[in-house]
């Protein structure tokens, strides 16, 4: 009696764990998904910016007609 109570008591112990991996698992998955879309958005808006300053410098130099050298 005391041994099928202690069973009971281990399989619900094991499914509340189950039940709680499967959990930690799905949020850990939507947080890698929300990084990779920050990671993208980041690396857009750096390139944004990389291509805007050489544009800038691209234009003064040829405002002014300035050696690159």
């Amino acid at each position: 009696m005391a041994k099928d109570n202690a069973l009971q008591k281990i399989e619900a112990h094991e499914k509340l764990c189950r039940i709680m991996q499967k959990q930690t698992h799905d949020k850990i998955h939507k947080l890698e998904r929300q990084i990779n879309r920050l990671e993208k958005i980041v690396l857009v808006s750096a390139g944004m910016l990389i291509m805007g300053m050489a544009n800038m410098i691209f234009m003064l130099i040829t405002k002014w007609n300035l050696p690159l050298t």
